[in-house]
């Protein structure tokens, strides 16, 4: 039977294990409530940039030892950068568990931050985000987030602009990671055939050096003001994403928001892609996603089409949206349902999928939320809430729009204009 525990060290670190007994493997991490949203503009992309120098060495390990120790067992680490936490994590045998908790504790409490690997660290980072740039499937989202929320934290990319990632220090770094890096803010989780005691015994030692104190922690505020931008390139297509503010993790309407995502714009038997793909023909590829923060969130619509079929392409967009104020149907609804139930099933066979559910849960509302809280609330959501929704999100409100292609910024607002409900 799989058993969801909490525990608080005395520190402040609190640690959530999933006893899930038939699994060969553990999964395990420590998620910090530091991202993109806790920087200020004369430091964009340091959370990232420490992410990727927590593997470069430590005052025990190099960097190659790093990586030799965890492949040794057949581990695998690795560790990404959001806009509100930063996560560090493993996935090994269950037998190796202790290795993973090792290093893991290891990279984030004694990085060395030495010369040599931070500036050929650098020069990777500045690579990351010449790629990025050069990705207009990429870099539309960026500028998406960017004129969703401009000139603040929550706009900003989380790679950080060449010229800022280009002249951090190593003691920038470590004033960073000594602010923010503190128990009160870090969540250790693992799921898989793990004891819970022991994991919070480990912990306790592992972590135990991590200050106890929260330190000020600093995030501003998201202030959505949604806007118009158009990255002008000589591209075959017009990359599009357009949106509105949508809903915060806790908002009571936040799983009304994941229906309405699921029969808009997820999957091929969505209104988006039938409407837009099938009947039409206008793109090779659209949907729509929703993405929710603590206190904001928005719903989006990817698409790529022609120049010359982009007015098309966001009036057919706003009538699908627009309609489902008039209603969706039973087939719809049971549709959606079923998505969200079968994702969360095969998660529900993923160490890793657990491992950093519960600990994002932890970190958003203060507790693991169970499978069956999840769902009931699902199945109690309405034909009419979802109505009463679409009004909610559209009407009125400020359009987020930004595209990368041949159209210019005049040629957007002309879109923008389309879309207006």
């Amino acid at each position: 039977m799989r058993v969801v525990q909490v525990s608080a060290l005395s520190n402040g670190v609190r640690v959530v294990s999933e006893h899930i007994p038939q699994s060969g493997t553990i999964s395990l991490g420590a998620w910090v409530a530091a991202g993109g949203r806790c920087e200020i503009e004369k430091n964009n992309g340091i959370s990232h940039f420490l992410e990727h120098m927590a593997f470069k060495g430590t005052t025990t390990r190099t960097a190659k030892q790093i990586a030799e120790e965890i492949e040794r067992v057949g581990g695998y680490l690795n560790a990404y950068t959001a806009r509100e936490e930063t996560a560090y994590y493993a996935r090994l045998l269950k037998e190796d568990w202790k290795v993973g908790i090792a290093i893991i504790a290891d990279i984030l409490i004694n990085p060395t931050f030495c010369k040599e690997e931070l500036e050929r660290e650098r020069r990777v980072i500045l690579q990351e985000i010449g790629r990025a740039q050069d990705d207009p499937d990429d870099i539309v989202f960026d500028h998406f987030q960017n004129v969703a929320y401009p000139d603040q934290p929550m706009g900003r990319s989380i790679l950080g602009p060449q010229n800022i990632v280009s002249s951090l220090s190593a003691e920038d770094l470590r004033a960073y990671r000594n602010h923010l890096y503190r128990g009160p803010h870090l969540v250790f989780s693992a799921a898989g055939n793990v004891d819970h005691e022991a994991l919070v015994q480990a912990a306790s030692q592992a972590f135990g050096e991590v200050a106890a104190s929260a330190s000020g922690h600093t995030s501003v505020s998201a202030r959505y003001t949604g806007g118009i931008f158009a990255d002008t390139r000589p591209l075959e297509q017009v990359h599009i994403i357009l949106g509105v503010e949508s809903v915060s993790f806790e908002d009571p309407e936040y799983y009304v928001a994941a229906l309405f995502n699921a029969i808009l714009g997820r999957g091929m038997s969505s209104r988006l892609f039938q409407e837009v793909r099938e009947k039409r023909g206008l793109v090779y590829s659209v949907y729509g996603f929703g993405t929710a923060y603590k206190d904001s969130g928005l719903m989006g619509i990817y698409a790529g089409t022609s120049a010359e079929k982009c007015t098309e392409l966001v009036q057919v967009v706003r009538d699908e949206c627009l309609k489902m104020a008039d209603g969706v149907t039973d087939e719809e609804m049971r549709r959606a349902l079923a998505q969200f139930k079968s994702s969360l099933m095969m998660a529900a066979e993923s160490t890793s999928a657990m491992c950093e559910q519960n600990a994002s849960h932890m970190l958003v509302y203060g507790r693991p939320i169970s499978r069956e809280e999840m769902i009931a609330k699902v199945e109690a959501i309405t034909k009419t809430q979802i109505a009463q929704f679409t009004e909610r999100l559209f009407r009125g409100k400020a359009l987020a729009l930004a595209t990368v292609g041949p159209i210019t910024q005049e040629e957007a607002h002309v879109l923008a204009d389309s879309f207006r409900c």
